[in-house]
Protein backbone atom coordinates (compact mmCIF):
# COMPACT_ATOMS: atom_id res chain seq x y z
CA UNK A 1 0.00 0.00 0.00
CA UNK A 2 1.30 3.46 -0.79
CA UNK A 3 2.32 6.08 1.75
CA UNK A 4 -0.45 8.36 3.06
CA UNK A 5 -1.11 11.74 1.46
CA UNK A 6 1.23 14.52 2.52
CA UNK A 7 -0.96 17.56 3.19
CA UNK A 8 2.10 19.83 3.21
CA UNK A 9 2.58 18.95 -0.48
CA UNK A 10 -1.09 19.62 -1.21
CA UNK A 11 -1.83 15.92 -1.58
CA UNK A 12 -5.24 14.41 -0.95
CA UNK A 13 -6.41 10.85 -0.83
CA UNK A 14 -9.40 8.68 -1.54
CA UNK A 15 -10.12 5.16 -0.35
CA UNK A 16 -11.61 3.12 -3.14
CA UNK A 17 -12.28 -0.58 -2.65
CA UNK A 18 -9.96 -0.57 0.35
CA UNK A 19 -7.12 0.92 -1.70
CA UNK A 20 -5.54 4.25 -0.82
CA UNK A 21 -5.31 6.48 -3.87
CA UNK A 22 -3.10 9.51 -3.29
CA UNK A 23 -3.61 12.55 -5.49
CA UNK A 24 -0.55 14.77 -5.94
CA UNK A 25 -0.89 18.07 -7.83
CA UNK A 26 2.53 18.22 -9.49
CA UNK A 27 3.25 20.70 -12.26
CA UNK A 28 3.39 17.95 -14.88
CA UNK A 29 0.12 16.40 -13.68
CA UNK A 30 -1.67 19.75 -13.66
CA UNK A 31 -0.41 20.56 -17.16
CA UNK A 32 -1.69 17.20 -18.39
CA UNK A 33 -5.06 17.83 -16.73
CA UNK A 34 -5.22 21.33 -18.20
CA UNK A 35 -4.48 20.01 -21.69
CA UNK A 36 -7.55 17.82 -21.40
CA UNK A 37 -9.85 20.06 -19.35
CA UNK A 38 -8.88 23.56 -20.40
CA UNK A 39 -7.89 26.37 -18.07
CA UNK A 40 -7.48 25.44 -14.43
CA UNK A 41 -8.74 28.91 -13.49
CA UNK A 42 -11.97 28.16 -15.35
CA UNK A 43 -12.15 24.77 -13.63
CA UNK A 44 -11.83 26.39 -10.20
CA UNK A 45 -14.44 28.99 -11.12
CA UNK A 46 -16.89 26.29 -12.24
CA UNK A 47 -16.27 24.45 -8.97
CA UNK A 48 -16.90 27.62 -6.94
CA UNK A 49 -20.18 28.12 -8.79
CA UNK A 50 -21.30 24.52 -8.40
CA UNK A 51 -20.96 23.83 -12.13
CA UNK A 52 -18.09 21.34 -12.08
CA UNK A 53 -18.99 18.19 -13.98
CA UNK A 54 -18.38 14.73 -12.57
CA UNK A 55 -16.38 13.89 -15.69
CA UNK A 56 -14.12 16.88 -14.97
CA UNK A 57 -13.48 15.71 -11.41
CA UNK A 58 -12.63 12.21 -12.63
CA UNK A 59 -10.30 13.63 -15.28
CA UNK A 60 -8.54 15.91 -12.80
CA UNK A 61 -8.13 13.12 -10.27
CA UNK A 62 -6.93 10.68 -12.96
CA UNK A 63 -4.05 12.95 -13.87
CA UNK A 64 -3.15 13.55 -10.22
CA UNK A 65 -2.98 9.91 -9.07
CA UNK A 66 0.50 9.64 -7.49
CA UNK A 67 1.24 5.93 -7.86
CA UNK A 68 -1.24 4.60 -10.38
CA UNK A 69 -1.32 0.82 -10.37
CA UNK A 70 -1.44 -0.90 -13.73
CA UNK A 71 -4.79 -2.41 -12.78
CA UNK A 72 -6.50 0.96 -12.26
CA UNK A 73 -8.39 2.38 -15.22
CA UNK A 74 -10.04 5.78 -15.45
CA UNK A 75 -13.44 4.09 -15.50
CA UNK A 76 -12.59 2.19 -12.31
CA UNK A 77 -11.51 5.41 -10.65
CA UNK A 78 -14.79 7.04 -11.68
CA UNK A 79 -16.85 4.09 -10.48
CA UNK A 80 -14.98 4.09 -7.18
CA UNK A 81 -15.58 7.80 -6.82
CA UNK A 82 -19.29 7.26 -7.40
CA UNK A 83 -19.34 4.59 -4.71
CA UNK A 84 -18.04 7.28 -2.33
CA UNK A 85 -20.60 9.78 -3.59
CA UNK A 86 -19.99 13.46 -4.11
CA UNK A 87 -19.85 14.00 -0.34
CA UNK A 88 -17.01 11.47 -0.11
CA UNK A 89 -15.05 13.01 -2.99
CA UNK A 90 -15.51 16.68 -2.08
CA UNK A 91 -12.92 16.86 0.75
CA UNK A 92 -10.16 15.70 -1.62
CA UNK A 93 -11.39 18.07 -4.32
CA UNK A 94 -11.28 21.02 -1.89
CA UNK A 95 -7.69 20.21 -0.89
CA UNK A 96 -6.60 20.01 -4.52
CA UNK A 97 -8.41 23.16 -5.64
CA UNK A 98 -6.87 25.07 -2.74
CA UNK A 99 -3.43 23.80 -3.74
CA UNK A 100 -4.02 24.79 -7.38
CA UNK A 101 -4.93 28.31 -6.28
CA UNK A 102 -2.36 28.87 -3.55
CA UNK A 103 0.64 26.84 -4.65
CA UNK A 104 3.26 25.34 -2.41
CA UNK A 105 4.75 28.51 -0.91
CA UNK A 106 4.16 29.79 2.57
Amino acid sequence: MSEPANRLRGEAELRIDGQRIVLRPTFAALVAAEEELGSLFDLVERAANGRLLLSEIVTLFWHLVRDRSEGLSRDQLGEGMMSLGLAGVTPALKILLKQILSGAGE
